[in-house]
Parts: C-alpha cells; sequence; structure tokens
C-alpha cells in the first residue's frame, strides 16, 4: 500500500506577496521580503495555512526504517492537492508492479477514486466525505451524519420466489434500504467477503465486490460493481464517490487505513528538519530540490538498514 499527504511548509519570510511597510526615515512604503510561491491552502483538519504546499508519496515495510518515499511534487495552486497527488500516482504505477492501493484522506473524489481503480488498478482507501460536518469544531462521531446514495435494485430468488432488493450507499459502505412506515430508511451493511478485480484488453480494470446477504435472504451472495460506467453516468450517479471498496466499518480498513499515519509521521520528521519550522530556501523550485535531498537521506537510511538486516541473517 501506498499512503500520500499534502504538506504546507512554511516560508522565510512571514510577509506575503504584495506586502509593504513605511520606512519611517523617508517616508517611502517599501515591499517586504516574501516567498513569491506562497498560498493559502486547507489543511487536513480544516485550518487555514500559508506557505508552498507540496505531495509526498511514501510506502513502508513493518521494519524500523523501513520507509522509502517514492514521489514529491509541488501543489502550484491552492485546491489542487488531489489533483498533483493524481498525477504522482499515474507516474508511479508503470514502477510498483506490487502496489495494491492508495491511502489517502478525503481530498480524493469521486472522479480520482474512478481513476485509481479504472485506470491504474489500484485500491482507493480512504473515507467518503461526510454530509455534514464542521471544521470549527472538533471532528467527533456524533457531529458527522455520513451521506446516503442510492445505488440500485436486485431481484433474488427466496424460497423459489423472486424478491427485490433495494441497494444503498452509507459512508461508503453498500447495505439493504428498506423504508418504514414513517418513512424512514433503515439500512442494513451487507458483509463484503471478496474484492476481486478483472483486466480488459484495453487495459484498464474492471472492479467488484462480493457481499453476503442477512440470513432472512438465505445468506446468498450478490457482486457490486465498484467502478463507474455508462449506466451511473446516464443516471447520474456518482459511484466511485458514495462506494468504497472496503469502507471504513470493514475489519480491513482498521488495518489498512492507519499506515496513513506514516504521512503524518514523514510531515512531523520533515517539520524536524527544518530551522525554526521554515522553509530553507526561497520558491518552490529551491524547496522542491531541498525534499529531494531529504528523500535520499530517507531512503539512504532505509536501504543501508535493510542491507544491514540480511548481512546479519546471512551471518
Amino acid at each position: 500500500m501506498l499512503h500520500a499527504d499534502g504538506k504546507v511548509i512554511t516560508p522565510l519570510f512571514r510577509a506575503r506577496p504584495g506586502d509593504t511597510q513605511l520606512d519611517t526615515t523617508t517616508g517611502e512604503l517599501q515591499p517586504l521580503r516574501a516567498d513569491p510561491d506562497g498560498g493559502l491552502h486547507v489543511e487536513g483538519d480544516g485550518e487555514m495555512a500559508w506557505g508552498v504546499k507540496f505531495v509526498l508519496v511514501a510506502a513502508r515495510t513493518t521494519d524500523v526504517h523501513g520507509r522509502i518515499i517514492l514521489d514529491v511534487a509541488w501543489v502550484p495552486t491552492a485546491g489542487a492537492e488531489a489533483r498533483t497527488a493524481m498525477k504522482c500516482f499515474t507516474r508511479l504505477a508503470p514502477h510498483i508492479d506490487g502496489a495494491q492501493g492508495i491511502i489517502y484522506d478525503t481530498a480524493l473524489r469521486g472522479v480520482h477514486h474512478q481513476t485509481l481503480l479504472r485506470d491504474l488498478g489500484l485500491l482507493s482507501i480512504n473515507r467518503v466525505t461526510a454530509k455534514k460536518a464542521t471544521s470549527k469544531q472538533a471532528r467527533r462521531a456524533e457531529r458527522r451524519v455520513e451521506k446516503s446514495a442510492y445505488i440500485e435494485d436486485r431481484t433474488i430468488t427466496v424460497q423459489g420466489k423472486p424478491l427485490t432488493i433495494t441497494l444503498y450507499a452509507r459512508g461508503g459502505a453498500v447495505g439493504i434500504g428498506e423504508l418504514t412506515e414513517t418513512g424512514d430508511l433503515i439500512f442494513t451493511e451487507l458483509t463484503r467477503v471478496r474484492t476481486h478485480r478483472n483486466s480488459d484488453k484495453n487495459g484498464k480494470y474492471r472492479w467488484y465486490n462480493d457481499y453476503v446477504l442477512p440470513e432472512q435472504y438465505g445468506n446468498q451472495r450478490i457482486t457490486v460493481r465498484l467502478h463507474a460506467d455508462a449506466d451511473d453516468a446516464a443516471r447520474k450517479f456518482n459511484r466511485t464517490e458514495n462506494v468504497r471498496p472496503i469502507p471504513p466499518a470493514d475489519p480491513d480498513f482498521a488495518r489498512l487505513y492507519p499506515r496513513r499515519n506514516d504521512s503524518e509521521s514523514i510531515n512531523r520528521n520533515l517539520e524536524d528538519t527544518l530551522w525554526l519550522g521554515r522553509a530553507h530556501s526561497i520558491g518552490h523550485a529551491r524547496q522542491l530540490l531541498n525534499l529531494l535531498g531529504y528523500a535520499l537521506m530517507v531512503n539512504g537510511l532505509a536501504l543501508h538498514r535493510h542491507q544491514r538486516r540480511r548481512t546479519q541473517l546471512a551471518a
């Protein structure tokens, strides 16, 4: 699994482009030194940060110092983090045959998940953006309202009789939705038993999940498509925005998604290399060079420790 995240690096100067200061001697307004590539970016906690933003993609083993940074890219404009991350994944895909998927936050939306699944053949492990959440307060479970969407109707056979069930998505999970006499929707999440991928002759991929139905439906299995197609587009249903291959309630999500914490660890470790938490240089090009040097240091340490462990095991 690859994990990635955006990182805003605080510039050397507090001033922003265009800021001026009055020279009390001459009475003139003097421009203040500022980073020309600085911008106002939204961080993962919803707070705004001023600086130069980059996306870092990494993978790691279970060993100490087993982290390898695979790609670093500059985010040129505010709101372009997801687009920049997708360029990184597309660039990396031909070189990571063993990769199974991408772990990212909710910056990735349906169009990005469609590209990951259909074009790159990679699972996307993340949450669905909430229907209602506030960035001004702590994001606790009681304040989060999950987004729901109708998927499709399925006809199954129970005790020799046809029965139609209605599938919904809630918070990325697939389940059966039943309306009560008051018009409320009762959602019963289905248990995922298998995720599988098929290859097309045109080089694209098709993804499906197999689910087991509750006991009252005979414990039958159904298969649900994960990628979007022309039928979804015709009825304006954004499948990859609402359905996740491995939703948060799935036991495998609890095992996989915490690996994203390593992205936060990279950000913190990078912060520790900055003097007073500020960039070493001015402009995205110089800072990108600094980041490449940092990545080479991290990767060199990982390779050195790996080779030393192999030598010790051989001995």
